[in-house]
C-alpha cells in the first residue's frame, strides 16, 4: 500500500457535534458498507457487503494515527473517532486496531449503523470504545429498507436483538441517532416504533438528526421543524433523552501542511461548507486555485443543498452487492 492510500486513513480534527474535536479515522476504503442509506452524505455504496476484510493493518492506522496526533498536538483532540465513508466494523482489524490506539491514551469513540452487532467478534471490539453511537432510522421492516437499502441478507429482527444485548453489557457512553428523512421515517407511528425501540436501549442521549450536507438524491429532503419538535415529544413521552443534531458544527478545522490531502480526506467522509472551506485555505496561507485545481481533477465536486455551497469527495455511483 502506497503512502497516498495510507494518508487517506486518517483526517482533521474536524468539529464535532457530539464529540468536540474528532479526529477521524477512516478505516475502510471508499462506499464500502452494509447500507446503502438514502441520506448518505458521501454517495451511494460502491460495494455492499456483511463479510468483514482486511483493509487496513493495526499498525498502518496506529502510524498515521500518531503522526497526526503529533503533528496537531494531543490537547486539540478530544476522540479518536472512527468515522467511515462506509461502515467501520467491517474492517476485519478493529479490535486490534483500538487495542493498539489506547497507547495513546485518548478516548475512542466508534459511530456505527449496528447492522453487524449480532457477530460476537465486533460485540467484543465496540465494547473497548468509550462512546459508541448507533444508526436507529426505522424500527419497521418496510422504513428500514426504504430508507437504509440494507444488504439482501441483513434481517432487522436479528439486529435489534443484538443492538439490545450489546446495550446491556457495554459499559462506555452508549448513544443513538436518528436520521429523519420528510416523507419516509417521520410519520407519527414510525416516530413512536422508534421511540418504543429506543427506549429498550437506554441510550445517554438519542440524538435526532436531519440531513444538513448533499444527500445521495436531490429529492431527499430534510423533515421540518414542526416535525423535529414532535418526534422530540414522543421520545420524551418514553422516558428518552432526546437532542437535536440539526444545528451546524461550526469551521473549526485543523490544517496540516498538505492542504490538498486535508480537503481529498476530510471531504470523503465529510462534505464541507464553502466558508469552512475557505477559512481551512486561510488558516494554510492558501488560495481557491487549490480546490479548482481538485475539481477539475475530478477529485471533489461542488453541491448546493439547502442555500449552501458544499465540497464533498467525489467516488463511483455504481452499486454492487456482495
Amino acid at each position: 500500500m502506497g503512502k497516498d492510500e495510507l494518508n487517506k486513513i486518517v483526517f482533521g480534527p474536524v468539529p464535532s457535534r457530539r464529540l468536540g474535536r474528532s479526529l477521524g479515522i477512516n478505516n475502510v476504503p471508499p462506499k464500502v458498507c452494509s447500507y446503502s442509506c438514502i441520506y448518505c452524505q458521501v454517495g451511494a455504496t460502491s460495494k455492499k457487503l456483511i463479510t468483514r476484510e482486511i483493509y487496513y493493518s493495526p499498525d498502518q492506522i496506529y502510524d498515521e494515527v500518531k503522526n497526526k496526533v503529533d503533528a496537531v498536538g494531543k490537547k486539540k483532540i478530544d476522540y479518536l473517532t472512527f468515522v467511515s465513508d462506509g461502515e467501520p466494523t467491517l474492517n476485519i482489524n478493529l479490535c486490534a486496531t483500538i487495542e493498539k490506539l489506547k497507547q495513546l491514551e485518548i478516548k475512542i469513540a466508534i459511530i456505527s449503523n449496528a447492522s453487524l452487532l449480532w457477530r460476537e467478534e465486533i460485540k467484543e471490539a465496540m465494547n473497548k470504545a468509550d462512546f459508541v453511537s448507533l444508526k436507529v432510522d426505522a424500527a419497521d421492516e418496510k422504513t428500514w429498507k426504504m430508507i437504509n437499502c440494507p444488504h439482501r441478507s441483513l434481517n432487522l429482527d436479528v439486529i435489534q436483538k443484538h443492538v439490545l444485548q450489546f446495550s446491556k453489557n457495554f459499559n462506555g457512553e452508549l448513544h443513538t441517532e436518528t436520521m429523519l428523512v420528510k416523507g419516509v421515517n417521520d410519520n407519527e407511528e414510525s416516530l413512536e416504533r422508534i421511540a418504543k425501540f429506543i427506549s429498550k436501549i437506554k441510550p445517554k442521549t438519542a440524538h435526532l438528526a436531519i440531513p444538513t450536507r448533499p444527500p445521495l438524491s436531490n429529492k431527499i429532503y430534510p423533515a421540518g421543524s414542526t416535525t423535529l419538535r414532535k418526534a422530540a415529544r414522543i421520545f420524551r413521552s418514553h422516558d428518552i433523552k432526546t437532542k437535536y443534531l440539526n444545528n451546524y458544527e461550526g469551521n473549526d478545522f485543523v490544517s496540516s501542511d498538505n492542504i490538498e490531502q486535508d480537503l481529498l480526506t476530510i471531504t470523503a467522509v465529510h462534505p464541507m461548507r464553502k466558508d469552512a472551506v475557505g477559512e481551512l485555505l486561510k488558516n494554510a496561507g492558501k488560495k481557491w486555485n487549490v480546490v479548482n485545481k481538485l475539481i477539475e481533477q475530478n477529485e471533489i465536486e461542488k453541491k448546493k443543498y439547502n442555500g449552501n455551497i458544499f465540497y464533498r469527495r467525489k467516488f463511483r455511483s455504481n452499486i454492487k452487492e456482495v
